[in-house]
């Protein structure tokens, strides 16, 4: 089996996953998958076990693979080390760091889609600013861990009940970050942002089950 097409099966699943194709505890048929993905079965289980390592499935032995169901301490956890890596990046940066384009354009966007009332794109913008403040500190190794965090966040966000109520502060208070970096700096924005992760934090472990 070539190793880029068990990552090619594996980056199909994950999208398909964080989307909302497979709703958390959602048992992952390998028949119908590998029909889907036009795999082997072989192919697929190597998928699985790249996305077990990324913790958005699960193995249970004489049961299947199911998509993973985050518990209040793996989103404890996801944030614990958001608001480290993210408030150390957005700290040290300077305004004319590339990202800050990328930022501005998430906070564009996720306002474009808090207007037409689209939940779903409103998220995505957050997520794409945030991956953006982590981008400010150069390291490839933070961005791919936090696309790993973010993944396994989003399969949190679909157990909600309410995307409206989760979703629909990020635009402001994204837009209120930028202007915050923009005009008195890193520090002062790094605050700004460990109040709101620890914020996104209560919300969510409030209303999950």
């Amino acid at each position: 089996m070539r190793p880029h097409r068990r990552a090619t099966v594996a980056d199909s699943l994950r999208q398909r996953i964080i989307s909302g194709d497979f709703a958390p505890g959602t048992r992952l048929s390998e028949e119908s998958l590998a029909k889907a993905e036009n795999v082997s079965r072989n192919t697929l289980r190597e998928a699985f076990r790249v996305l077990q390592e990324q913790r958005l499935v699960e193995h249970l032995p004489n049961r299947g693979v199911f998509v993973a169901s985050p518990r209040r301490s793996d989103v404890a956890d996801i944030y614990r080390v958001r608001r480290w890596i993210e408030t150390r990046a957005l700290a040290t940066a300077t305004v004319d760091h590339p990202q800050v384009d990328a930022m501005r354009l998430a906070v564009l966007d996720a306002e474009s889609a808090l207007r037409r009332g689209d939940w779903q794109a409103v998220g995505t913008a957050n997520m794409v600013f945030h991956a953006a403040i982590v981008a400010l500190a150069d390291s490839p190794r933070l961005i791919r861990l936090f696309q790993d965090l973010s993944a396994e966040l989003r399969l949190a966000f679909l157990e909600l009940k309410s995307p409206e109520e989760l979703h629909g502060p990020f635009a402001p208070r994204n837009r209120a970050l930028l202007a915050t970096f923009e005009a008195a700096g890193g520090a002062a924005a790094a605050a700004e942002l460990d109040a709101y992760l620890a914020d996104s934090l209560a919300y969510l472990l409030t209303t999950l089950g």
